[in-house]
């Protein structure tokens, strides 16, 4: 059965994994492909040779160093599965794969490093020649000029940030005999002739303020020459670096497969080394200790038992003083919104998850504030093609998980726009259509602002009090004896305060109720109040708990008024696509009858309807996914969910596919 509001996560079994040394890289290449062991630290045996340790790991990250800059070079949008299964080449011994990987890599990361050295020295020139145009000598100056030193007089240029110029020159103005500054971009570039004796003291300043000292070339040259050489110099350098860049991709291109296979077994390597730094080891053997899933550790055993002929295995479920990694386990449906979950808090293994009841409510909160047909399935769009620009890697777990988000809550969305007939607001009355609303209730109910903050208010009831009696059960479970009474406090408080309050202040009876009921009621508001004083006393003590139950009063009715946003955001939604409709058809009727309005009304038209609608869109979207967020967490998981566990991280073999980072070359 499908857990509705909350879950637990898997259970957990201590694993003991005990080997012959000679057999330990057998068992953690084993573990590794299982993936299913959390590896913890080990502290019962001697600590195994770190040292030896951290010389290979030295050595698989300069090998990967060596990849990943080759790597750099192919541009971004690419996606590279490795060509054959990582574990075929993960078998292999390391000293074969780290002499492969080295003969593959060091001609293209020799080629690499000269591609960059290349752009640097562009770059360096290029800047250069910016910085002393902007000093604006004559052309026929010579260079030399501006850098020289002789025995009483010196001259040189700097740069400095342009709001620390006013202050160098404060502490250096009288040393110069001649200075001229100019500024270029966000720093000052000037030129200044001093003594000789000074030239120390004014460099030492200029880098103590993050300036710098320009190397002007040692060559007898007038500026104009010079620039006229820089010119000649950057294109042959952009030229050569442009050739030299193509053979590094066609180079690249062609093992590629095999780099990123390489690259993959790396990393595996380097995730082994890292659990065995974790293990101990006497002198004949190593115990490995972590955690397995309950429902896979039978496996996962069988599977080390049969590819290792020496070896123990001992598993025990978790003591009470033991805090295993927590594993969700929701439904496919439902474990998108782990995500969700884990932004506020990841649960405890022996906690609650509420990714069940935050799936549902997130996703009708989202859904009724943007309930629109259109703008659904522009973010459902916008999911499927436009996530995947705004993130380094797009097929991450997490990114595939949000997108998940976005479909399932814009699906929900997408409905109450079908019931409700809005499209884009009414953007089906330029062909004079009244309605297309589904459901003519679900119409009238959110389309009347009076109905829909009742409604809104009715939501926020059941959500805030499903917390409070999540709070009451978790309170008997620790048997915290002070949650108890107030709960029961917030529930009577609440029961006997509504209906009384109806009809004492709104004049609105319920039926079956008569005026001693309504009497009756009073006394059971104040037992409410009681009980809620008592358990603020039990908890906060006498001093704190005598004012703060005030608090615990006054935050029911915040709380529930707090889901009022839900019928704002839902209403200014549709209001401002209607609005939108509206000045489009306004103003391009404005436009001169004819041709005129024809054309240009028409473009006026479509412009306003573009732009307005794009604007709803972003700000629906921010402000629904926002206020959805703050209402699960503020008003909801506040109440009873503590959170705090730790993540359970299997050590398992990757098989990632390649894509280039944003920003490469």
């Amino acid at each position: 059965m499908i857990p509705l509001i909350v879950n637990t996560p898997d259970p957990m079994l201590r694993v003991r994994v005990v080997s012959t040394r000679d057999s330990t890289d057998t068992v953690l290449k084993t573990l590794h492909k299982v993936g299913t062991l959390h590896i913890e630290e080990s502290t019962e045996l001697k600590p195994i040779d770190r040292k030896a340790i951290d010389q290979e790991r030295g050595e698989i990250s300069e090998l990967l160093a060596g990849i990943e800059e080759v790597l750099a070079c192919i541009p971004a949008g690419e996606s590279v599965s490795p060509g054959q299964d990582v574990e075929v080449i993960y078998t292999r011994p390391f000293t074969e794969v780290d002499s492969e990987i080295r003969m593959l890599c060091t001609r293209l990361v020799k080629m690499h490093r000269q591609y960059s050295r290349l752009e640097g020295e562009s770059e360096r020139l290029a800047s250069l020649k910016k910085r002393l145009s902007s000093l604006e000598q004559p052309p026929d100056a010579r260079l030399g000029d501006l850098n020289f030193c002789g025995s009483y007089l010196f001259s040189g240029v700097f740069a400095i940030p342009v709001e620390l110029y006013e202050t160098l020159h404060a502490r250096v103005k009288d040393y110069p005999f001649e200075d001229i500054a100019a500024t270029v971009g966000n720093e000052t570039v000037f030129y200044l002739i001093a003594r000789t004796r000074d030239k120390e003291f004014i460099e030492a300043t200029v880098r103590e303020m993050r300036g710098e000292v320009l190397e002007i070339p040692d060559e007898d040259l007038s500026l104009g020459e010079f620039f006229q050489s820089v010119e000649d110099k950057i294109s042959g350098l952009m030229e050569e670096s442009s050739k030299l860049y193509g053979e590094i991709v066609a180079a690249t291109r062609e093992n590629l497969e095999k780099l990123v296979l390489f690259r993959e077994a790396l990393s595996a390597e380097s995730e082994k080394l890292s659990a065995l730094e974790k293990a101990c080891a006497a002198k004949y053997v190593t115990l490995i200790e972590g955690w397995f899933p309950e429902a896979s550790g039978e496996a996962a055993i069988s599977e080390v038992r049969q590819n290792t002929e020496y070896v123990f295995i001992d598993t025990r479920k978790p003591e009470p003083s033991e805090e295993p990694p927590t594993r969700q386990r929701n439904a496919r449906g439902l474990k998108p919104f782990q995500v969700i979950v884990n932004l506020f808090a990841i649960p405890k293994y022996r906690e609650w998850d509420p990714t069940p009841v935050i799936a549902f409510s997130f996703a009708l909160f989202f859904g009724l504030m943007l309930g629109d047909v259109v703008y659904a399935l522009i973010v459902m769009l916008f999911a499927y093609k436009g996530l995947r620009f705004f993130v380094d890697d797009p097929d991450s777990e997490g990114v595939r998980l949000f997108q998940r988000i976005l479909y399932i809550s814009s699906g929900v969305a997408l409905v109450i726009g079908l019931l409700t007939g809005s499209y884009m607001g009414n953007i089906y009355a330029f062909f004079g259509i009244e309605s297309l609303a589904l459901s003519e209730g679900v119409e009238q109910l959110l389309g009347n602002p009076l109905s829909f903050i009742v409604l809104s208010l009715f939501i926020g009831l059941i959500h805030v009090n499903t917390a409070h009696v999540l709070a009451l059960i978790a309170g008997i479970r620790k048997k915290e004896k002070g949650i108890i009474p107030g709960k029961a406090g917030i529930f009577i408080l609440q029961l006997a305060g509504i209906p009384w309050t109806m009809h004492s202040l709104l004049g609105v009876d319920i039926p079956l109720l008569t005026a001693p009921v309504y009497s009756a009621l009073l006394y059971a508001v104040g037992l409410g109040v009681i009980l809620i004083v008592a358990s603020s006393i039990m908890q906060k003590g006498i001093f704190l708990g005598s004012i703060f139950w005030l608090f615990d009063i006054t935050g029911i009715l915040g709380d529930v008024m707090s889901y009022c946003r839900l019928a704002g955001v839902g209403l200014a939604t549709y209001y401002l696509a209607f609005c939108f409709n509206m000045m489009a058809t306004l103003i391009s009727g404005m436009m001169p009858e004819g041709i005129v309005r024809l054309i240009a009304g028409s473009l006026i038209f479509i412009v306003i309807l573009l732009i307005g609608h794009a604007l709803n869109l972003v700000l629906a979207g921010i402000c629904c996914f926002v206020h959805s967020l703050r209402l699960c967490f503020v008003e909801f998981l506040m109440k009873f969910y503590e959170g705090g566990g730790r993540e359970y991280s299997p050590f398992h073999l990757r098989k990632r596919v390649f894509v280039p980072a944003r920003g490469r070359a």
